[in-house]
């Protein structure tokens, strides 16, 4: 298939909003492997960038399943297609994943993974050499579907399985209830500019800093260029002029020691059962994200333990039920020791 495309049906459509999903989803081990081998009493500033770009990405995921629920499909996350092993693509398009300790490594691959853009690039849902050009072929999608069968056709979805800011509310940006072509767009829109940027001579996303609140908060991309430049940006820089504000300290030295990807049946469970609560919360019971913040710490308790050893995880695929009884949850956050807003 070409970059080019038209949704010819509904189910075609939702196929794709699948896939949204499945590329959300799976930018969050690379993430949370730099997160966890990053020491936070020497390193607070790159936990801090790396766990609001984490906490945003699972923003992102909330509002693809938004998106396709609001066209009346059924978001899934718990499936073996969905946990292919590391270094992989993303899904359907061209971007390389790998699975790195933080470290100019990582921070390269971040840089790759957020990157805008270039302006005349086409829209391409696969293939993609950015996450941007995915969701402009979504876009363009969305807009030519309700503009052949009707708003009111596409989005048919039952507004009562949208995810809204009462379910969750650990990150910045807008979580946004999608129930017509307006909020639809609406929602790309939060996407791409908190990983890109709201325009191509701005840095900013238009948010404020989700841990700094007095701060106006940059882009993704941008983020991760001030730990590599040690800089911050401040009002009247642009992404020609680099930051040019206050330092930020990055300790290379406060980062844990990995020598190894470990597939551990432990974490590899608490990682499952974070999928599966994902999958209640967004397949008509959005009261269940609570459950899903919860399993979290359960993952981030099992991904401290492979790092105190030396290794990252390697989120593999395991069969069997994952434990759901909620005492097994509430062990699991009060043994992390974790605090949510950072993980």
């Amino acid at each position: 298939m070409s970059g080019a495309w038209t949704p010819e049906t509904l189910d075609d459509l939702r196929e794709h909003l699948q896939w949204a999903v499945e590329l959300e989803h799976a930018t969050l081990p690379p993430y949370l492997c730099a997160l966890y081998t990053l020491d936070p009493e020497r390193n607070p500033e790159a936990v801090d960038v790396v766990g609001s770009v984490f906490a945003e990405e699972m923003l992102h995921l909330t509002l693809a399943a938004n998106l396709l629920n609001a066209v009346g499909g059924r978001p899934r996350l718990d499936t073996p297609e969905n946990m292919k092993p590391f270094p992989r693509t993303l899904p359907h398009g061209n971007l390389t994943l790998s699975l790195e300790p933080f470290g100019p490594e990582a921070l390269e691959n971040f840089l790759r993974l957020e990157a805008p853009t270039p302006e005349g690039t086409p829209a391409r849902a696969e293939g993609y050499e950015t996450i941007g050009q995915f969701y402009a072929a979504i876009e363009k999608g969305l807009r030519a579907l309700c503009a052949r069968l009707g708003e009111e056709a596409v989005f048919a979805g039952d507004p009562s399985r949208q995810i809204g800011a009462s379910h969750f509310r650990h990150t910045a940006g807008r979580l946004i209830a999608v129930t017509d072509l307006e909020s639809g767009l609406a929602a790309l829109e939060e996407i791409v500019e908190q990983g890109e940027g709201m325009a191509r001579d701005e840095v900013w996303d238009g948010d404020k800093d989700v841990f700094h609140p007095e701060r106006d908060e940059v882009a993704h991309y941008y983020r991760f260029l001030e730990l590599k430049a040690g800089r911050r940006y401040q009002r009247g820089d642009t992404p020609n002029s680099g930051p040019t504000g206050d330092p930020i300290t990055v300790d290379p030295a406060g980062v844990y020691p990995i020598t190894t990807t470990a597939s551990s049946e432990e974490f590899n469970r608490a990682y499952r059962a974070l999928l599966r609560a994902l999958d209640e919360a967004f397949d008509g019971s959005p009261q269940q994200m609570g459950s899903a913040v919860a399993a979290m710490f359960g993952v981030k308790a099992q991904a401290m333990a492979l790092v105190a050893k030396g290794a990252l995880p390697a989120f593999a695929h395991v069969d069997g039920d994952p434990p759901s009884d909620r005492s097994e949850i509430r062990r699991r956050v009060v043994s992390s020791g974790g605090h949510l807003r950072k993980d």
